[in-house]
């Protein structure tokens, strides 16, 4: 049996990632200036969201994706600085 292939994303998109990480003072200017960093075309705000005992806070952002290699550079980056848990 086949397994369904993920379907194919057409660049350039609107494309919603979040970003979750532990909270800090400067978390959503960290994940903002990140961002800016892989979309320099990126002039939007944060969606922040704080988990319920306060330890974590989520970031919804909305980004241009122009391709894959893009999008695989802005995770690592996120995920290399040590303050993310987790990107979807």
């Amino acid at each position: 049996m086949k397994e369904p292939k993920a379907p194919k994303i057409e660049f350039p998109c609107d494309y919603p990632i979040r970003i979750v990480g532990h909270a800090a003072p400067d978390y959503k200017d960290f994940v903002l200036r990140v961002v800016a960093n892989h979309d320099p075309s990126f002039k939007g705000d944060a969606k922040m969201k704080t988990s319920k005992n306060g330890k974590y806070l989520s970031a919804t952002v909305v980004i241009t994706a122009t391709g894959e290699p893009q999008l695989q550079a802005l995770f690592e980056e996120l995920k290399a600085s040590g303050r993310i848990q987790m990107v979807l």
